[in-house]
């Protein structure tokens, strides 16, 4: 498997601005989407630096009535020092992200149940994958639920997406998308209705993107402080690196 960052991973964004510094994305199609509307720096900034970068950001998206601020560090670079001390000052929320790669000849095999059917979204499964997902995305807020929906229909017009549904005894279950790169085929977006946990909905899913792309290489991103990187682990995908994020709602 070759050496994959995070600039391998689906952006959805408009890359608008771009300096020895930081990349910034806008998305006007869903301006209250937090990873569609960025800042991303490409070394780490100083406090000064991240202030004025901080002071842009905030008067930009006040012009286009968005109500967040949300920044990406470069792989692998954790804020520290005064930076941080700032950070935590000016109640930003830290995470981290996990970029994990796999061949699939390496993922582990998944028996048939014939209880499961997973498959591409077409035509007809449309509707079923467009409620799955907004149920999904209902945490967020209705807005955001009914904006993803656009988006989710024109990802379903791109070829570089392919969209997945599964169902359990013909029941909607689970969804998963996949973006085709131009170096590596990324998993994202794999979630299974709670109702239908732990039936081996998520590994049948995983099982498709493997089956499909075999000869190519496969990543996703997972959330650092949360279990299913542990699941990943298990599964034989390999840590790659590591990224920083933080967001702050003005509202």
């Amino acid at each position: 498997m070759g050496k994959f960052t995070f600039k391998d991973t689906d952006t959805i964004g408009h890359l608008i601005t771009e300096n020895e510094l930081y990349e910034q994305y806008h998305y006007p199609e869903m301006p209250i989407r937090f990873d569609s509307n960025f800042i991303e720096f490409r070394r780490m900034p100083t406090l000064n630096e991240f202030k004025q970068t901080e002071s842009f950001l905030r008067n930009f998206h006040s012009d286009h009535n968005q109500y967040h601020l949300r920044f990406y560090f470069a792989d692998n670079a954790k804020p520290a020092g005064e930076l941080l001390e700032y950070i935590i000052n000016n109640n930003y929320d830290i995470g981290y992200m996990e970029l994990y790669g796999i061949d699939p000849k390496q993922f582990p095999e998944v028996p048939e149940n014939h209880d499961i059917q997973v498959e591409e979204v077409t035509d007809i499964t449309l509707d079923d994958y467009l409620k799955l997902q907004y149920e999904t995305d209902m945490e967020f807020g209705e807005s955001f639920a009914k904006q993803k929906v656009d988006m989710n229909k024109r990802q379903f017009a791109d070829k570089q997406y392919v969209q997945i549904i599964a169902y359990y005894h013909d029941a909607p279950a689970g969804t998963m998308n996949i973006y085709a790169g131009d170096k590596a085929v990324e998993i994202e977006n794999l979630d299974v209705r709670d109702e239908f946990q732990r039936k081996g909905i998520g590994s049948q899913l995983q099982w498709f993107a493997m089956d499909r792309y075999q000869d190519s290489s496969i990543i996703l991103i997972a959330d650092g402080e949360d279990t299913p990187r542990e699941m990943y682990q298990k599964q034989n995908y390999r840590y790659l690196s590591y990224k920083y994020e933080l967001l702050k709602i003005l509202k």
